[in-house]
């Protein structure tokens, strides 16, 4: 019975992608939310992804983002920040939201049904996007941001192949050019490499061609940035902040991995990245406080919960170390995610995300945040793309490293790696 009112509700959703739409998927959200044990934690991160994305979503795809998008940033930044915080919301929102798109697998019906919706919206949002044509054609060369939100709609595009076959082609040449024109803005000598390089890796995927030496350069540099036990530079200083998470490793990982699948990474490189992010992701888990918290140090921490992105894909690509459980990695995110997300003031009263990590804290954001840099808090979601089955999901909840210490349960010790 559950099942087929699920099923009607969902074929229910209208075609069209407007408001009715969002009002409809959060009926179906919270019926299925409801008709779940307590405990069900995949229905939760759905839940809060969707409300996440949909303000962005709904808005793009309708041609309407720069007209209803508020704009939040601090003193004084408002004017610079509005010629690209919209860019940022969609490439940020994709990057998150990309694997759960991707999954094809049909254990859950349901859930595909809603999968299918989404990916036609996030197609039609992109289309609007790059479109030149469109009043939300989006600014991908002006000033140096949009480089940055190039790459992480990039990186999305990579994470879901599914989401690029879905563009038609002329939609896909005009993501092309849009990438292709990110090329004119000079990354910094810092994180900021990784950027220019996740870019053609998606132009690599895509179009089979690229500029490798951008490629190859960040790589490189990134090596010589190394600082040991699984953490980089940001450039060659360290910095104490989340951007090993944010940017980094992640990023690493993917663009290292679409080279070797066009047979263009050097032997051995990807087993090297893959074991010190393994060791960054323990880090990663133990830095996660019983209660959900973390320890709110460095720059950009009004992306949220994004500061988990590594541990996450970790996760997603079923590569978690031994020393993580796969139950305890799935509780300890969930716990970072109702901690950051479920605060009164996150959002708007129109759904929009609100600067701040716990709640609406203006003072958190830096000169360069604003209401579109926010929604890299979607990449916390990113083992959504793995199924309902698997064991990340399937797996009893159980106590995170810090939990266990802090209740007095015994733990094993902590060692640094080589290397």
């Amino acid at each position: 019975m559950k099942r087929r009112m699920f099923t009607r509700l969902v074929t229910a959703l209208p075609v069209s992608l407007g408001i009715s739409q969002v009002k409809a998927t959060d009926r179906f959200l919270q019926r299925t939310t409801a008709t779940n044990t307590a405990n069900d934690d995949r229905a939760y991160w759905l839940q809060t992804l969707l409300k996440v994305a949909d303000p962005v979503l709904i808005a793009l795809a309708q041609n309407r983002l720069k007209a209803t998008m508020p704009v939040e940033s601090a003193p004084g930044q408002q004017p610079g920040r509005i010629v690209v915080s919209h860019l940022e919301a969609l490439g940020r929102t994709m990057a998150g939201l990309a694997p759960w798109l991707e999954l094809s697998a049909d254990d859950d019906v349901q859930e595909s049904l809603l999968r299918q919706r989404y990916l036609d919206l996030s197609r039609q949002a992109i289309a609007n996007g790059v479109n030149p044509k469109s009043p939300d054609y989006l600014n991908f060369v002006r000033g140096g941001q949009p480089l940055v939100d190039a790459a992480f709609l990039a990186h999305g595009l990579v994470r879901s192949p599914k989401l690029w076959h879905a563009l038609s082609t002329i939609e896909q040449g005009n993501v092309l050019k849009a990438l292709q024109a990110s090329r004119a803005i000079k990354p910094g000598y810092n994180n900021w490499l990784l950027f220019s390089a996740m870019v053609e890796a998606a132009l690599l995927k895509y179009s089979g061609t690229c500029d490798e030496m951008r490629m190859d350069y960040a790589i490189r540099q990134h090596q010589t940035w190394y600082k040991g036990d699984g953490v980089y530079g940001d450039g060659p200083d360290f910095h104490w902040d989340y951007y090993n998470s944010y940017v980094i490793q992640p990023m690493l990982l993917d663009i290292v991995r679409t080279l070797a699948d066009a047979g263009k990474a050097e032997k051995g490189l990807y087993e090297t990245l893959l074991a010190r992010a393994q060791r960054y992701a323990i880090v990663q888990e133990r830095l996660i406080a019983p209660d959900g918290s973390f320890a709110a140090f460095g720059r950009s921490l009004a992306y949220r919960c994004g500061a988990f992105q590594l541990l996450a894909q970790v996760a997603l690509q079923g590569k978690l170390p031994t020393e993580l459980s796969p139950g305890q990695v799935r509780s300890a995110l969930t716990a970072v995610i109702h901690r950051t997300l479920d605060v009164d003031g996150t959002f708007d009263a129109k759904g929009w995300l609100q600067i701040g990590l716990c709640g609406h804290q203006p003072g958190i954001g830096e000169t360069y945040i604003s209401t579109g840099s926010l929604y890299l808090c979607s990449v916390a979601f990113l083992p959504l793309g793995l199924s309902a089955i698997d064991p990340f999901w399937s797996a009893p909840a159980t106590d995170w490293t810090a939990k266990k210490i802090w209740s007095g349960q015994n733990v094993p010790v902590d060692h640094a790696i080589k290397g």
